[in-house]
Parts: structure tokens; sequence; C-alpha cells
């Protein structure tokens, strides 16, 4: 529209300067419109160095996680203001936790058969109401010594304990354990968020966020440049993402591996693994995907391994035909290796012959993981630059 503007100025001052000489006015126009295109000339040429990336996945995936991890790794990270502004997040984090592990202690002592191990001790009772009834407000108070101690005691009460560890059906966030362990950090009244403690922070995304990075350095020369755009995985967010899929070079889809026993979040009767099938399978079937690169992340591996050993994986109906075959660390291998060799056969089966060759790489992930993540990146950079050179006929 601008580029189309410009040429219309343009043309208008040269019609005009046949029927009379140039005033002020005409020179001033056309010098704008002629800067006006010598922009955007030059943006394009800089637009054709950076590729578009789209960070996708269902909600609760890790997503933001993985959008946080690259602001610290590739760019200048967080400064103190920021840092400062996750706080409430992260306290308001602590307030939901409890309240959800209170609300939910009481819930299953009454749907429960073995209810009594639900049930809070007398003297947790009243903390755990006025904790709950902190948890229901929409403006959270900042954490206090004695708020901090509170909470501490409810979360050691073995009534609690227990609801935790069902943690799976009553939406227990993943930062739970991590927060609970560093209250008495938290409560300080100088206290100034870690970036560990940023990246545990969980704030639902709505909308779209992106960040300009190169996974080897800002020199155009030593990597390539990328722009990763990170929307809301929840339902009500998915409409944001259609103007987003015109001209992107990879998908980056999150897949959170652990969650095959849990339900969303949204829809309490929609297990979270069978969402995530869905959601993938449409993503690769849109048009506009039909030469973009596809990055799949199973992300999540760290509480994957150690749930595996505990929960089977064929609670989830999408691997109903999983049979255990060992124990330990072999047993999380042979688990691992069936939920990607599940991912491979979906994109394999939801892809259209003629797009065979786009690349699809799949990556084992754990989002709080910056080593990991610092090395996963790297890895991508290296596909797409092999990809571009084969596509510019150099390999």
């Amino acid at each position: 529209m601008i580029f189309m503007l410009a040429i219309v100025l343009h043309s208008m001052g040269s019609f005009c300067s046949r029927q009379k000489p140039y005033n002020e006015a005409d020179a001033e126009e056309n010098e704008q419109a002629e800067e006006i295109e010598r922009r955007i000339a030059r943006e394009t040429k800089a637009e054709q160095h950076i590729h578009k990336l789209l960070l996708l996945g269902a909600g609760e995936s890790g997503k933001s996680t993985i959008f946080k991890q690259i602001k610290l790794l590739f760019q200048t990270g967080f400064d103190e203001a920021e840092l400062r502004s996750y706080t409430s997040v992260i306290h308001a984090n602590v307030y939901q936790t409890i309240k959800i592990l209170f609300d939910g202690a009481k819930e299953l002592t009454q749907n429960e058969s073995d209810s009594s191990k639900y049930v809070v001790s007398c003297e947790n009772k009243d903390v755990g109401e006025k904790l709950s009834d902190i948890g229901s407000r929409l403006d959270y108070p900042y954490l206090t010594k004695e708020i901090a101690n509170e909470i501490k005691t409810l979360w050691n009460d073995a009534a609690i304990q227990e609801a935790y560890s069902r943690g799976n059906i009553l939406q227990v966030p993943d930062c739970a354990q991590y927060f609970m362990e560093n209250l008495e950090r938290l409560s300080e009244t100088d206290y100034v968020p870690t970036k560990e403690d940023v990246l545990y922070a969980r704030v639902r995304t709505t909308g779209v966020v992106e960040i300009q990075f190169s996974p080897v350095g800002e020199s155009r020369k030593s990597g390539e440049v990328y722009r990763l755009y990170d929307v809301g995985g929840q339902r009500n967010e998915r409409r944001k993402w259609i103007h987003l899929f015109e001209g992107v070079r990879a998908v980056i889809f999150c897949a959170a591996i652990s969650e095959y026993d849990q339900m969303l979040f949204e829809d309490e009767t929609k297990n979270r693994m069978m969402e995530t099938k869905e959601l993938f399978d449409w993503v690769l079937k849109q048009a506009c995907f039909e030469k973009t690169s596809f990055m799949l992340f199973l992300n999540k591996f760290d509480i994957f391994e150690q749930k595996v050993q505990k929960v089977p994986l064929n609670v989830c109906e999408w691997f109903k035909d999983y049979q255990p075959m060992a124990s330990g660390k072999q047993e999380v291998e042979h688990a691992y290796e069936f939920v990607k060799k599940k991912f491979e056969e979906l994109y394999f089966q939801s892809t259209k012959p003629e797009r065979v060759d786009r690349v699809f790489k799949i990556y084992r992930t754990t989002a709080l993981d910056q080593k990991l993540v610092k090395k996963t990146f790297k890895l991508v950079d290296e596909t797409l630059r092999r990809r571009n050179l084969i596509e510019a006929g150099l390999l």
C-alpha cells in the first residue's frame, strides 16, 4: 500500500511538472515520495535476510519458556526492570498453586474412596481457607514472610502432598514444587526474580509476541537471522495464528510429551495429548505450509522421564497399543521412542505425497534446560541453512 502510494505521488508530481514549473511544495512532495521508495527498498532488502519462524503448540506445551530462553541465550536477556516485572506473576503463581491444592484436597475428600488421606489437619484448615480466599482474588498481595510461612506449613501438610501427587487431574502447574521450595527467598522484601525464576513463571500467552535473533551471532556472516513468533496455545487464541501463516520458513511445534495423562485446562473432558495430536495434524495440512520445514520439539522430557516410570503410557488413547518392555532408564527410552514414532507416523499420514520433500526433524527438549535449548536451536539453524543451500542449488 505504501509502495503504491509512493508511485501515485511520484506520478502526480511528474504530471504536474508538465503543466507548470515545480513550486516548493511540489519539490518537497516528490522528495518525500522518493524517500519512501528508498526506505521500502532498504527494508525489503533487509527482510530478505530474516527468516520467519512460527512457534506453535497447545496450551501448556512450553512454548513461552522456549521463547524466554531465546531472549536469554541469543539476545541481551532480561534487565532488572524486566526481572522485577515478574515479581507479581511469580507471587500470583504461588497463590494460585496453593489454592488449587487446598481446593483439590477438599474435592478428592468428597469423591475418592480412600478420602481420609486428603483431609487437611485441623490446625491447617483455617490457614487453607484464608489462602484459598486470597487465591480467588483478581489482585494478589505481595508475599510477606508471615504469609510465606503459612503457605509452607500448608504445603507440608500430608493431605496437600497427597493432592499434589494427583496433580495430573487437579491442573497443578509444573512450577509448583520449584516455587514452594523457594518461598523464603521469594518473600524477601528486596526480592528480585532470577533468570531461573522467570523461566518457571507461568503466564498465559495472549496475542502474538515476536523476537529477532541469530543462534550463532548477530553477524549475518556467521549465521542466519530469524524472527520468531509466539502465540497463545489455548483454543480461543488460535484464531490469531492465521494471519501469521504466510511466508513462514519453518514451524517449530511444541508437544509436551509428559501430558499424556492430563486433561486440557479449558476442557477437562479432553486429554491434552489427544488435543496435541489433532492440532499437529491440522497444522500439517495447511496449504500455506506446503514447502515449510517442520521442527517438532518433544518437550518436557524431564517430567516425562519421571512420570512414565509410574504412570503407564497406554492410559492415553493414542498410545493404547504401547507395551512396556523394561524398567528404569531403558523403559524411559523405549517409551520415548514409541511416542516419537507415533508423531512420525502422524506426520507422514498427514503430509501429501508432493510435500514429502519438506524438512521434518524431531528434537528431544526440556525448555528449562538452557544448554539443551541452545544446542537444539543451533541444530535447527544448521538444518535450515542446509535447506537454503539446497534450494539455491549450492548443495
